[in-house]
């Protein structure tokens, strides 16, 4: 049967963690007027509901279940403010942005099971008039027919910089030292996985978002051809 949805454009924009990702997606998908996928927060939420179930991180068959019941909506949100994130009626937002909710979702992300769960959850976002999709496989498993596809990276010491400001302007205390180690090993665990690894699409954008401001990194993504530009 053929994908009704296929010709619903796609733009994609991966990379590791603190690279800036979902900010330049959320800011892209204002411009364009087009739907917003966050698939991190997606994996954060079965991580977060897995530690609150006592659900072990090695049980792959209880994770995937899960992954397929999780009752998950994402309440407004723009491109100055993130969505409200709700889970079985109750407001996680800033529970999924903690550093160990982030290490978790990293290490059920890791697992097929789960990633085959929730790959037509993700999917399903796929609606007119369009979708911009941020994640770490958003163009080469999940939308690999995507039209436009971006790979943000910087460095660790940077990631871990802006991470810290995050924080610290939530009101969450972490410590700078500890974040770039925690980085770098979520950056290995993420690169060498052997389901859906991190790595830029073999067409895709590759921007170094080190040195540049997210206003530049916006205009950069925006300056790109997509399907349906004339």
């Amino acid at each position: 049967m053929p994908d009704v949805n296929a010709n619903i454009p796609v733009l994609t924009v991966d990379g590791p963690s603190g690279s800036g990702k979902g900010t330049v997606a959320r800011l892209v998908a204002a411009r364009l007027g087009w739907r917003f996928l966050d698939s991190g927060a997606l994996y954060r939420l079965l991580a977060l509901a897995a530690e609150k179930r006592g659900v072990s991180w090695h049980d792959e068959a209880a994770l995937s279940a899960l992954a397929l019941a999780l009752e998950v909506e994402f309440v407004g949100g723009n491109a100055d403010n993130e969505p409200t994130v709700m889970l079985s009626g109750e407001d996680v937002s800033l529970a999924i942005r903690s550093e160990s909710c982030g290490n978790n979702a990293s290490k059920v992300a890791a697992l097929p099971g789960v990633r085959e769960a929730l790959l037509a959850r993700q999917r399903a976002f796929r609606e007119q008039p369009g979708l911009v999709a941020d994640g770490r496989d958003m163009g080469t498993v999940v939308f690999p027919d995507a039209g436009t596809k971006v790979f943000l990276e910087a460095s660790p010491e940077e990631r871990a910089a802006r991470r810290h400001k995050q924080l610290k302007e939530k009101g969450i205390d972490a410590s700078l030292r500890d974040l770039v180690k925690e980085i770098a090993e979520r950056d290995t665990r993420d690169r060498v996985r052997c389901v859906s690894p991190l790595k830029p699409a073999e067409d895709a954008r590759v921007i170094d978002t080190t040195s540049l401001s997210i206003d530049e990194v916006v205009d950069q993504v925006m300056a790109l051809p997509r399907s349906g530009d004339t």
